[in-house]
């Protein structure tokens, strides 16, 4: 489960930017928190509003960036230890506004949990090449975390957990030392991180072709819960077949004790969107995955992008801890009965064309109280007084109701 992502100089973020998945203490939605006894609860959802070119796209590539770097080289040689859903590599471009931001470093920090423990991983990026990276894991309960490696410019130096005196430190500085121990040595604490890095699902639907990507098993548990889900959302389907010779998957309904099929590219984009969309997030919730996606709300219908929130904030469904980060416009479901407010978050531009995030829970109104979790968020977000449209300069302005 991610708890935090910090990253720094990445295409319209200049400088040290975070996303936050640990809970405030907020006393609504408390329910739906993924939780532990002895750990920080973390949040199952996350969203980014903004206007067009503010950054929200550009936030989830970061995290796609890392992600894509630690798993491609992995993914190549196919020595991943399971199956992950990785659109496309995602190239780490500095902040290129000013002279000296293009010639520094791309740097990531992650902060995540498994089981028990807590890693921190970092990497530095410039052309391509790893500058600095590092792991660290504590166990929840502890308070100083044990390296397991550092890598500089003058070497790589091993922790305890890996330290082996056959280990090679000498690897091609175009790859991170994390990957290169997944592909070489079968390491329990190494194979841990990489399945988590490997277990994250990246999609942006701004890419229509990613509508096309289909994933539909044959058997009856999963079939059920899909068909189930997509009845739930009112679309009538009551099975699903794929035609290996014409290579076409055809949705079935039952109409007065007849049974009609209705080929995929007959669909409406509203359906073909959640058809494509489901099995990923039926698939995560399953497995208690991140998922990552750019435009979930394009064209879907609100009610079903709510629909779809609800499944992550239900623990009863969501039973493994899977979390779901993405962007949107939709004012519909900008409202204090969907979302926490630490989990609203926006992204915009500042006068210097730097892309900036901050948390409907971070603002505060000119009496400097916080946004009350009964305001109407998607009325004051339209009304300008969350900053996020146009400039961050009118972050603090307004009072809040």
């Amino acid at each position: 489960m991610l708890c935090q992502f910090s990253f720094r100089n990445f295409k319209s973020y200049k400088g040290e930017t975070t996303l936050d998945f640990q809970a405030a203490m907020l006393p609504e939605f408390k329910d739906t928190l993924i939780t532990d006894e002895k750990a920080v609860d973390l949040l199952p959802v996350s969203v980014v509003y903004g206007p067009n070119g503010g950054g929200k796209s550009n936030l989830l590539m970061a995290l796609s960036c890392v992600i894509s770097t630690v798993v491609k080289p992995v993914h190549e040689l196919e020595k991943n230890r399971q199956k992950f859903i990785l659109q496309q590599k995602v190239d780490a471009i500095p902040f290129l506004f000013d002279e000296t931001s293009c010639n520094e470093p791309t740097e990531f920090r992650l902060f995540f949990r498994i089981d028990k423990n807590e890693y921190c991983y970092y990497i530095s990026l410039k052309h391509d090449e790893v500058i600095s990276e590092s792991l660290y894991r504590k166990a929840i309960t502890g308070k100083k975390p044990a390296m397991i490696f550092e890598r500089e410019t003058e070497g790589i130096t091993l922790g305890y957990s890996v330290s082996k005196k056959s280990m090679n430190t000498s690897v091609n500085p175009k790859m991170p030392y994390l990957s290169f121990l997944a592909i070489n040595y079968d390491i329990s604490v190494i194979s841990e991180v990489m399945t988590w890095f490997e277990s994250c699902i990246i999609r942006s639907y701004a890419n229509p072709m990613i509508e096309h990507q289909i994933m539909l098993a044959k058997d009856a548990l999963y079939k059920n819960q899909f068909i189930q889900a997509l009845n739930d959302m009112d679309i009538d389907i009551t099975d699903y077949r794929y035609d290996e010779e014409n290579h076409q998957l055809f949705m079935k309904r039952t109409l007065q004790s007849h049974e009609y099929e209705l080929s995929f590219s007959n669909e409406s984009d509203g359906t073909k969107k959640l058809i494509a969309a489901l099995p990923v997030i039926l698939f995560a919730l399953r497995e208690g995955r991140m998922v990552i996606i750019d435009e979930l709300d394009a064209k879907l219908h609100p009610k079903l992008l709510r629909y779809v929130i609800s499944l992550f904030k239900n623990k009863e469904i969501n039973k493994y801890g899977a979390q779901l980060l993405f962007t949107s416009h939709d004012m519909y479901t900008l409202k204090n009965t969907v979302f926490r407010r630490d989990e609203i978050w926006f992204a915009a531009e500042n006068e210097a064309h730097e892309s900036e995030i901050y948390s409907l829970h971070e603002i505060r109104g000119e009496d400097n109280d916080r946004v009350k979790n009964t305001a109407a968020y998607d009325k004051q977000y339209l009304e300008g007084r969350y900053g996020a449209d146009p400039y961050l300069s009118n972050m603090l302005g307004g009072g809040f109701k």
